[in-house]
């Protein structure tokens, strides 16, 4: 159902069940999924790929061109997954010649006044709290949850199941399956709870925990404490994903709870 007041180009996809709400404008090449709605004052630019059943709130902007220099008008795409809610006044940009696009997982929720830079990548089931600003090139792992107002500078890695406080400023990478909070960011424990609730069992959350330990709780350097998990620890998925996380890091991991 599209509102005679919106307007949409002839040459836009929009697929069955789509409802576009008054004064929204949905520019050429643009592709919407089954049963999406797309909310009043809305703008789609060129390159949007949105998925189904997803909503998009009042005055979003998605897949307009980057605010980057060095952008040279280039074809490419900003994709937004089945499910996802985007609240009001969020903007995703499009991508960049790096990477050709932008995405946002299935079954996230990015909440008022968010911002999603070119080139980034958010995982499925993501949630990102009211005016989280993050930069160029970010890669948010699943089921990240981050916390209002926090600032993600470029390049920086978040790995799955994160929580990190609201009002952080997130210069380094967080690793997989932390909790994070003060000044400068810092790991405050294993998000036990998060975990839970995604279906990990206390066998699972333990090594994890251990894993940790190792790396922020015994006074070793970063190559010393992987060594060390991968001798002492059970091969896991979660340990590998740990390990593999820290060895791969080009920004270098927070600090633990005393600064080491």
């Amino acid at each position: 159902m599209t509102q005679p007041l919106a307007y949409i180009h002839p040459e836009a996809k929009l697929a069955h069940n789509v409802v576009i709400e008054p004064f929204s404008t949905i520019y050429q090449d643009v592709e919407i999924g089954e049963g999406s709605w797309i909310g009043s004052n809305v703008t789609i630019f060129p390159g949007a790929r949105i998925g189904k059943n997803c909503r998009i709130f009042p005055g979003a902007v998605i897949s307009a061109i980057p605010q980057d220099l060095k952008f040279d008008g280039e074809d490419t795409i900003t994709i937004i997954g089945d499910n996802t809610t985007i609240r009001e006044c969020v903007t995703v940009n499009r991508g960049t010649k790096e990477k050709y696009k932008t995405e946002v997982g299935k079954n996230c929720l990015l909440m008022a006044y968010v911002h999603v830079a070119h080139d980034c990548v958010i995982g499925d089931n993501c949630i990102i709290a009211n005016s989280v600003q993050v930069a160029g090139h970010v890669e948010i792992g699943e089921a990240a949850r981050i916390g209002g107002a926090c600032a993600i500078h470029q390049f920086v890695k978040i790995g799955k199941h994160v929580m990190i406080s609201g009002g952080s400023l997130i210069r380094k990478d967080v690793p997989p399956y932390t909790k994070s909070a003060r000044e400068p960011l810092s790991y405050v424990g294993v998000n036990s709870i998060g975990l839970r609730r995604s279906g990990f069992n206390d066998q699972q959350i333990a090594l994890i925990q251990d894993a940790y330990r190792f790396i922020f709780l015994r006074g070793l350097n970063n190559s010393d404490a992987l060594v060390q998990i991968e001798q002492e620890l059970e091969a896991t998925p979660e340990r590998d994903e740990i390990i593999n996380f820290i060895r791969t890091s080009e920004r270098g991991i927070f600090k633990g709870p005393t600064g080491n």
